[in-house]
């Protein structure tokens, strides 16, 4: 059963109660992200994320770090372009000690100097990684040149510049603009009692001012003619990703985006992994996904190829896209991009950390709760008509690419 209650002064609590589990799955999410962050503060968010696991005026790190490994299950923390999230799933037993830890880790940080300059190394290192790891730079890469100067384009992490220069003051001060009630949403999914659940936090929470921080710096991105970026490293691969605009996360077109998506490069069955690696063996990864914000989104092709195999399998994309636009998919293509994505829906429904995040984030672009049935519903209702005709609107430019590895400038050829 779900249910929500508004506090007073804006913080939201949605829950979903599973009377027959013995866990329960609890979040704080807060709407913000990357992209409401400026030039000049890029990274904020996630060095906030970080610090809120770096010790309150009672609790050290080390004891964080250790109540919440002994509560019975796991806990975790992300930051998106969108929103911010701290979760654990544990025992419902624990739930009021879970609650305590987090209000105290939420409100009462103390972002102490020196653990402040301790965790710019180990964010530092962690963009590090992510310049170590071809395949995950190469979808910063992408962004950056999708979405340009937009605030989408940058990453998550922020640069080494304004990481390197963060201190206690500014993320204090980001937390003060940003983390405000009407941003906040408290979530919950397994054997909870709402009510009960209510009166954890809002004590605590309900107190927090009305006042509103900085206006939303949100604007709508601008759609860029298509482009190309080459960054060329001595890898073993080249690693590119070819896409272009899709739809914003509450389209009502949103199904039908997720059949072709399926269709196209979704899952082992897809048109691309058959003939791009099947059929043909050019590539070991390969797959098509979705990114989707509040007010645009983009749907790209990611594959990793040896430098002999790049010209094929790049050419073989572009014709796999172009045969989506031309022909109409096959009614048993559709039936089964249907079964797979209601068999991800149901397998979710059994995990409750995936039944916390679904109604945190319906919360967040829809204002309600989606039943189970009524997405399967949504989707059963999708044509083979209606998906060629996405098709073509989403691909009626030519795609936008990114490629890392050893390829020279004017070895990149494309089929146009």
């Amino acid at each position: 059963m779900y249910q929500k209650t508004h506090l007073e002064n804006g913080v939201r609590i949605v829950t979903e109660k599973i009377p027959y589990v013995r866990t329960v799955s609890v979040g704080i999410w807060v709407d913000v992200g990357s992209r409401d962050e400026h030039e000049e503060d890029n990274g904020s968010a996630h060095f906030v994320e970080h610090m809120l696991f770096k010790g309150t005026k009672k609790r050290s790190a080390r004891r964080i770090a250790m109540e919440l490994d002994v509560l019975g299950g796991m806990s975790n923390a992300f930051t998106s372009r969108e929103l911010t999230c701290f979760y654990a799933t544990i025992i419902d037993s624990n739930l009021h000690r879970l609650v305590d830890l987090f209000i105290d880790m939420f409100l009462d940080s103390r972002f102490d100097p020196e653990e402040v300059t301790r965790e710019q190394q180990v964010i530092l290192q962690e963009i590090s990684m992510v310049d170590d790891t071809p395949d995950d730079l190469i979808h910063d890469l992408f962004s950056s040149e999708l979405w340009g100067d937009h605030s989408l384009g940058r990453t998550v992490l922020g640069t080494r510049g304004v990481v390197g220069s963060m201190d206690s003051a500014r993320l204090r001060e980001f937390i003060g603009r940003l983390y405000t009630p009407e941003r906040i949403l408290i979530a919950a999914a397994g054997n909870v009692d709402h009510d009960h659940f209510v009166r954890m936090w809002e004590e605590r929470f309900g107190k927090l001012s009305r006042i509103s921080g900085e206006k939303d710096i949100r604007t709508k991105p601008a759609e860029h003619p298509p482009s190309h970026t080459l960054v060329k490293r001595p890898l073993e691969q080249v690693h590119t990703i070819l896409g272009t605009y899709g739809l914003p996360i509450d389209s009502e077109e949103r199904y039908k985006l997720i059949l072709l998506n399926i269709i196209l490069g979704g899952n082992m069955s897809s048109r691309l992994f058959q003939e791009v690696r099947e059929k043909r063996g050019l590539a070991y990864s390969i797959y098509s996904y979705l990114d989707s914000y509040i007010d645009a989104g983009c749907l790209a092709i990611y594959m990793g190829v040896g430098p002999a195999f790049f010209h094929e399998a790049t050419n073989l994309v572009v014709s796999e896209v172009e045969r989506l636009t031309a022909e109409a998919v096959l009614e048993k293509e559709l039936a089964n991009a249907k079964d797979y994505a209601k068999g991800g829906l149901l397998l979710a429904s059994e995990n409750m950390e995936a039944r916390m995040t679904r109604i945190a984030r319906n919360e967040f672009c829809f204002g309600r709760y989606f039943s189970f049935d009524e997405v399967a519903e949504d989707i059963d209702r999708v044509t083979r008509q209606e998906v060629t005709e996405l098709a073509g609107k989403i691909f009626s430019r030519k795609l936008t690419r990114a490629v890392l590895g050893p390829v020279s400038e004017d070895k990149l050829g494309r089929k146009e």
